[in-house]
């Protein structure tokens, strides 16, 4: 037993002793590997920097964008779910892409709309509307 506990120190000694020369080994290779992979995708780097920029970027919506999105809300507000249509003339008129058009109308109707109210209103108006008819 005496010797196996001497062998185990003796092995744990020299692995320290390994681990130190790899990591100054892996140390100089990690600065080669960082030195040839900024020779070959350096020039690169400032784009995807800038790639990731503008999808990290939050900020409103071009303010004519914004004002023709809440024209068709104010038109549409009982019922504020555009048409796959209406997505593709709104995406042409604001120059959004239809994501950004999805987004605005979830956001907004999240925000400012209150569905049982409207759908409410939007109910009575049909009835009255109906018995008026039929008078």
């Amino acid at each position: 037993m005496g010797q196996d506990d001497g062998g185990a120190s003796s092995e744990e000694e020299l692995s320290t002793g390994d681990g130190e020369v790899q990591d100054g080994q892996s140390r100089g290779e990690d600065r080669e590997l960082k030195d040839r992979l900024l020779r070959k995708f350096g020039s690169h780097i400032g784009t995807l920097k800038l790639e990731f920029s503008k999808k990290k970027k939050k900020g409103k919506l071009p303010k004519e964008a914004r004002q023709t999105l809440l024209q068709w809300w104010n038109v549409h507000y009982k019922w504020p779910y555009p048409t796959e249509a209406d997505k593709i003339e709104l995406a042409k008129t604001t120059g959004l892409d239809q994501k950004q058009i999805n987004n605005w109308f979830i956001n907004q109707r999240k925000r400012h709309w209150k569905p049982s109210e409207n759908m409410q209103f939007s109910m009575m108006e049909n009835f009255t509307g109906r018995f008026l008819s039929e008078e």
